[in-house]
């Protein structure tokens, strides 16, 4: 396989890199750090020293998009390598627009297809138990920070939000009255959730402690319990808040996103219809909020105890 490298020096301008250009089109931070990482393997596995920036994209061709398909499909799991394949086509087009490839060219290399995803959801639901136990250990903290932390993990689990939702909230974006959230999800778009219950009333303790003033819904608290009004919480921030309360309240380890896994598993178990769950947790595809849903799994492990396997065991 050749090696394609930056050869125009000028194309390193923002204005005419392919790279630079898709990236800037992308309205949400994390998304754009996120497919820039992509790139950079996608460009490492064709040229060893070539990174998103300086490589040649407008020379890629069908056959360099499918050899790094193969090598992509070697090491990754089907959701990276269709994620990378997905940055990768949206530099050809940005590339195609800028003239720098012919439209034949880019609709040829665009056109490789994607992996067949029929893997699990990494990650684990957590129990009712483990909820309960979470909101006790925050509950139980009598500082600023635990009534913040017991609204954060409210809302999470209630509300299905992703970690770098919950840090761009806004003050603004609440209704009290109501329990009416404006929510802005990847790629800036906006959906309502709607906050009852324990949930509500947790965010309710939380406000009562934070103030009227503008700015982020949830702020920094330092370690004395004062809350630093300026300095918004990061997703780092959530990250390990959640391992601390896992810590305090001898919960088993979990990622932020299993706490969205389990709003998605627990509404459907709960008899939701899933058109309604996909549009809570502002999924693009029913397909993906399908991949969280338990009651299959469930159906198939009662099928199996039909069965009688004739086996009393050694201690009988």
């Amino acid at each position: 396989m050749n090696k394609i490298i930056l050869k125009n020096k000028d194309l390193a301008r923002l204005d005419q890199n392919a790279a630079a250009v898709y990236l800037t089109s992308m309205n949400s931070k994390v998304g754009r750090v996120s497919m820039r990482q992509a790139l950079n393997v996608c460009a490492g596995l064709l040229s060893g020293n070539a990174d998103a920036a300086s490589f040649a994209w407008h020379e890629l061709r069908f056959q360099h998009v499918t050899a790094i398909r193969t090598r992509l499909n070697e090491k990754y799991k089907p959701a990276s390598v269709n994620k990378m394949l997905a940055a990768v086509r949206g530099v050809l087009k940005a590339a195609w627009q800028l003239g720098q490839m012919s439209a034949e060219d880019y609709y040829k290399a665009a056109s490789v297809k994607g992996v067949k995803n029929d893997t699990l959801p990494a990650g684990r639901e957590l129990t009712q138990g483990e909820i309960t136990a979470l909101m006790s250990a925050c509950e139980h903290d009598t500082t600023n920070a635990g009534a913040r932390d017991a609204a954060i993990v409210g809302l999470m689990y209630s509300c299905g939000l992703r970690r770098e939702e919950v840090v761009t909230l806004d003050l603004a974006d609440y209704e009290s009255e109501s329990g009416r959230l404006v929510v802005r999800g990847k790629g800036n778009k906006e959906r309502i959730a709607w906050l009852t219950g324990g949930a509500a009333r947790a965010v309710a303790d939380w406000l009562a402690v934070r103030g009227e003033d503008t700015g982020a819904l949830f702020v920094a608290v330092n370690k004395s319990g004062r809350m630093a009004s300026q300095k918004n919480m990061t997703p780092k921030t959530i990250y390990n808040m959640l391992a601390k309360r896992a810590t305090e309240a001898g919960v088993k380890s979990f990622s932020p996103h299993d706490m969205r896994r389990t709003f998605v598993s627990d509404l459907l178990d709960a008899g939701a219809d899933i058109t309604t769950v996909s549009k809570m947790a502002g999924h693009s595809s029913v397909t993906t909020t399908s991949r969280y849903d338990r009651r299959p799994e469930e159906a198939k492990r009662k099928a199996a105890s039909l069965l009688h396997v004739p086996y009393a065991g050694r201690g009988a």
